[in-house]
């Protein structure tokens, strides 16, 4: 599992980089993936281009993962992400039924599976640190811009 939590957190942060360059939203990218490793669902933040509170990337990737199955139930499916999950976003994760949560940087103040807050149930497996580094550095570029 290993190479291919590697392969689709490139692609996060891959996705997390193009919304570094284009928009003033903070850059977080999420993929959720089937239980065929097949990609079912894409976000990005979106709070302030669209003016939305819940415009979070988990929220955006959990909402186009529900329409291709047609289905609230992602079950079967595991959520990839630049940056720990918020409570908003892991309470949807755990109302959505992802069986697992892949991220990359953990977040001290807001990060709820296990930083700041710990919403995780038992039926969720949670992996933090997957290429942090890069995640950090995205995350970190941007921040030291919005201070400039």
């Amino acid at each position: 599992m290993q190479n291919l939590d590697l392969y689709y957190m490139k692609q996060v942060i891959n996705l997390a980089k193009e919304v570094a360059l284009d928009s003033k939203d903070i850059p977080v990218a999420a993929l959720i993936v089937d239980e065929n490793n097949k990609i079912i669902g894409k976000g990005i933040n979106t709070r302030e281009k669209e003016c939305s509170v819940i415009g979070h990337a988990e929220i955006n990737a959990i909402k186009e993962a529900n329409k291709t199955l047609e289905s609230w139930n992602l079950s079967r499916c595991r959520i990839y992400v630049n940056l720990e999950p918020c409570a908003m976003c892991a309470g949807a994760i755990l109302q959505s039924h992802l069986s697992e949560v892949i991220f990359a940087a953990y977040d001290i103040k807001s990060g709820a599976l296990g930083s700041r807050y710990n919403i995780v149930t038992k039926n969720l497996i949670v992996r933090g640190g997957v290429m942090e580094i890069e995640a950090q550095e995205i995350l970190g570029n941007f921040f030291k811009k919005l201070r400039e």
